[in-house]
């Protein structure tokens, strides 16, 4: 017998009411063909209807793949969960999901991607829920907003507070999930699944669990079908006894507008004269700083955005190698790619499945974590989930909660404020024209780092900017460095909304961070 069936045979599998895991980040490991399939099958016959979709991590993009999209209709989705969404240029028409999250035509939550996994690990394991600190004090607090994302969520909410063992906690409810949708790159007849071409496992294991142990079914989208036995034990991440169905799409996307690239499945080792170095410029300034704050020997998170060049600077100074970047997708090592391929790395020397790579940042078992903001409070808050005016433009928290919550240091790195034009100049930094919108904040609009909370609990956060430094302290954010070229009060201290503190002994960066040749970075 096979399990192997078309796309439009395995969605009519799915009833109405049913509550799908999707297992993909963006392109990567995205089961795309199936969800079209979904899609049609709505559109054709008006069924299934009311799902309820979990996505750890988003599903889709804006670069050919359609993802959530594909479902993102009235009448067929009622309620979605998910640790990010497709996100794109704020000129671009909003996604589907997007227009219905904004339009409350949809019960929409943002919850840290970690959390999300642990959910469906409890309802693999027939157990509650999750009892974490995790999000205590952001956004995800049912004190503050309980990750709901608009009115017809908040009228559901899915958090809690909880008490246990006298202390409090916040409790997430186990996802049971009724369809597990999961991609790999092979198949055999009788379900079993490697992923020798992905760039990920994310959480396909987790998710083939808790749908299969919930007497629910896996549809899994592969590359390719083979013949029983034509994996090796080792290479199965997934065993048949937890696959109902397998649907072959030979013409998948590896991940985001990527059709393969060998090295970011470890396939091949690309040589590192192979990748291409930052521009000299404002942001490469940034940087450079950022890569000042790390350690040889370290294990280091990187976020999407500045701070994902940091890896290229090492690199461009011949440090390669001594410092271990760790993603969220689960890349050990290697080097991590840019812009939108960003959730991949090249070069990789392990990958783990998405869990347990949570579990890693969720303890702080990590050296340090390099992250972008959107807004920073007077209180060393951090927003870096929600922008008002262009909701797409970010792609909600991910992993961003579920990394900060414990980590022993943070370095956030951004520019000083929106819209300002600026040039270098043989060694400095010089304004061309203000910006138009301060960053720094009396408070953020939504609570995406707690600098209350890491106080408390001893973290240590760092705010690099192209104009200054800044720490969090107890008394607030604190200017220690200013870039060379800058007028402390008229550069820096005017053009913020809240007051900031300056360190006694405030220091000026060093003038070779703002000059094109190698600075020259120490171990």
């Amino acid at each position: 017998m096979t399990k192997q069936k078309t796309a439009a045979e395995a969605v009519a599998l799915i009833p109405d009411n049913a509550v799908v895991a999707v297992n993909s980040s963006s392109g990567l490991c995205c089961p795309d063909a199936v969800l079209e399939a979904l899609g049609e099958r709505f559109d054709a016959a008006g069924a299934p209807r009311n799902l309820t979709t979990i996505h750890p991590i988003a599903a889709g993009d804006f670069f050919g793949t359609k993802g959530v999209d594909h479902i993102a209709k009235s009448g067929c989705l009622t309620k979605i969960i998910g640790g990010s969404y497709p996100s794109g240029p704020s000129k671009a028409e909003p996604p589907l999901i997007w227009q219905m999250i904004i339009k409350n035509q949809v019960k929409a939550y943002n919850l840290p991607s970690g959390i999300i996994f642990d959910m469906l690990r409890e309802g693999a394991g027939h157990r509650p829920g999750v009892l974490t600190k995790v999000g205590m004090e952001t956004f995800v607090d049912p004190d503050l907003e309980g990750g709901a994302m608009n009115p017809a969520a908040a009228a559901e909410p899915l958090v809690r507070h909880m008490e246990f063992e006298g202390e409090d906690w916040l409790y997430f409810p186990a996802i049971k999930p009724d369809i597990a949708i999961i991609r790999a790159t092979t198949g055999d007849q009788r379900g079993n699944l490697s992923f020798e071409s992905e760039g990920a496992y994310l959480g396909a294991m987790e998710m083939a669990l808790a749908a299969h142990n919930c007497g629910g079914t896996v549809i899994a989208q592969v590359r390719k079908v083979g013949q029983n036995g034509s994996i090796r034990p080792h290479d199965v991440h997934v065993p048949g006894i937890l696959v109902d169905v397998v649907v072959e799409a030979p013409e998948m996307l590896q991940t985001t507008a990527t059709p393969y690239d060998p090295a970011i499945s470890g396939e091949l080792i690309r040589p590192l004269d192979s990748f291409q170095l930052m521009e000299f410029g404002v942001q490469k300034v940034i940087a450079r700083r950022v890569s000042q704050e790390l350690k040889k020997g370290w294990s280091v998170n990187i976020g999407f955005g500045v701070s994902a060049n940091v890896p290229r600077v090492y690199l461009e100074e011949g440090r390669h190698g001594d410092v271990t970047w760790v993603i969220e997708q689960g890349a050990v090592g290697g080097i991590p790619l840019l812009d939108f391929k960003f959730g991949c790395a090249a070069n990789a020397e392990a990958f783990v499945a998405s869990p347990h790579q949570f579990a890693y940042f969720q303890a702080g078992g990590f050296d340090a974590s390099l992250l972008s903001f959107l807004e920073i409070g007077a209180d060393g808050s951090v927003n870096v989930s929600r922008l008002k005016a262009t909701p797409h433009r970010t792609a909600g928290a991910g992993g961003f909660v579920d990394i900060t919550a414990r980590a022993r240091r943070i370095v956030f790195s951004g520019t000083f404020n929106a819209g300002a034009k600026m040039h270098l100049d043989d060694g400095r930094l010089v304004i061309d024209r203000e910006g138009h919108t301060s960053k720094i904040v009396p408070a953020v609009d939504q609570v995406s780092f707690s600098g209350k909370r890491a106080l408390m609990q001893g973290q240590e956060a760092t705010y690099v900017t192209e104009r200054c430094v800044m720490k969090l302290t107890e008394h607030g954010l604190m200017v220690t460095e200013i870039a060379p070229g800058m007028d402390l009060h008229r550069d820096i201290l005017e053009q913020v909304s809240t007051p900031l503190r300056v360190a006694d002994n405030l220091q000026v960066m060093n003038g070779a961070l703002f000059r094109p040749e190698p600075f020259g970075l120490t171990p």
